[in-house]
């Protein structure tokens, strides 16, 4: 229930902004996607995911999402919220603020981060850079607090009216903030059907341990998907 308020109350702001300020509705998205992966940690596990975003005023912009899966043992939630401005319309320059919640219940563990981050994000390439604020627990213990560097780049080899196809790498994405040590190479598609529909994919190559100058495959993901924009 707790969660649910904290994706809801953002939404019911905007709506009670756009009213009192006759913002202008500019974007609507809705996505759904489905993830496959194997790791050393847990064998292979999946989860399926709902996300959605609505841009005002073609500067401001909420996305968020829950997603919901597991391996054959456990169980695992999150979710996020993400309210991102744009002051510089001429300019790829946005900044976001991020809530993600990691929740393990089989585990009795729970994550939860706020991340500020900085982007810009340009038709070829962009990065972002921003601080992870992590607190997380374990069996009702005392949360620990962990401050984190986070950062990702990306560089697009097509970005055309019918394809996008590219390259990424970093260490978060919309639903997690992982260690600082924990980065990955994505490799990402969209395929635009028309004005409305759009097909995901991606695949992910998860590494950990360069923080000790060495770097170990941990394991692989694949996304895929369909996103709805009106």
């Amino acid at each position: 229930m707790q969660i649910k308020k904290r994706i809801i109350a953002p939404l019911i702001f905007l709506l009670v902004l756009q009213s009192n300020f006759a913002l202008e509705l500019t974007e609507k998205e809705v996505e759904a996607t489905t993830k496959g992966e194997y790791n050393r940690s847990s064998s292979y596990n999946s989860d399926i995911a709902l996300i959605g975003s609505i841009g005002l005023n073609n500067q401001y912009r909420l996305r968020g999402g829950i997603a919901f899966g597991g391996d054959s043992e456990s169980i695992d939630f999150n979710s996020f919220i993400c309210a991102n401005y744009s002051q510089f319309l001429n300019i790829p320059l946005s900044f976001s603020l991020s809530y993600m919640y990691n929740g393990m219940p089989t585990y009795e563990t729970h994550s939860h981060t706020i991340l500020p981050f900085v982007s810009y994000n340009a038709y070829r390439a962009g990065a972002s850079i921003g601080l992870s604020f992590r607190f997380t627990s374990f069996f009702g213990e005392k949360a620990i607090f962990e401050p984190i560097l986070s950062l990702y780049s990306y560089f697009n080899f097509i970005n055309s009216d019918t394809l996008l196809l590219g390259i990424g790498y970093g260490n978060f994405n919309d639903f997690y903030a992982k260690n600082m040590a924990a980065f990955s190479l994505r490799l990402f598609s969209t395929v635009y059907l028309n004005n409305n529909w759009s097909i995901i994919n991606e695949i992910e190559l998860m590494q950990s341990g360069i923080d000790g100058l060495t770097s170990t495959f941990y394991g692989i993901v694949w996304r895929g998907g369909a996103k709805f924009s009106w």
